[in-house]
């Protein structure tokens, strides 16, 4: 499948829901507006926007369903057509969407906040993750006990 990367306007609120075992998913749809600088008369024209549905799974989905309406994200993924019959008309229509793989607030139009969440792992409340424990971080070891840690910066 073909891969996109796309910075887009969020056209309302991102729908979140959680599948029978726990799942979550959140769905939502971006704008990208196209505009051009008219050279001859030194304006910005819009040439319309293209809208994306697009959809994001588990930990992602639940950090996604933060953002509001009019915020500017950022997404990578997988772009898949669809198709299907018209109801009413029997006519084959067609879609796109967009199975995101990673999706970020643009810095270009918000401010970078990180709000790294707690781990757990054993490593006393650090959050580096995995059980690792980094010497600038840790703390000293208890008397007697290896590892030769200090309160020094490796660096």
């Amino acid at each position: 499948m073909p891969e996109i990367t796309m910075a887009g306007t969020l056209t309302a609120d991102p729908e979140m829901r959680f599948t029978p075992s726990g799942a979550g998913v959140c769905s939502f749809t971006l704008a990208a507006n196209d505009r051009r600088l008219d050279r001859e008369s030194g304006e910005w024209k819009d040439m319309g926007a293209t809208f994306l549905r697009c959809t994001v799974w588990r930990r992602q989905a639940e950090n996604v369903a933060d953002a509001r309406k009019g915020d500017r994200l950022l997404i990578v993924g997988e772009l898949k057509q669809s198709e299907w019959e018209d109801k009413n008309t029997r006519e084959k229509r067609y879609g796109f969407d967009v199975q995101v793989r990673e999706a970020a607030l643009s810095l270009l139009w918000h401010p970078a906040k990180s709000a790294r969440p707690e781990r757990s792992g054993g490593n006393g409340g650090a959050t580096g993750g995995g059980g690792a424990r980094e010497p600038w971080t840790a703390g000293s070891p208890a008397p007697g006990a290896s590892g030769g840690f200090s309160e020094e910066p490796p660096f």
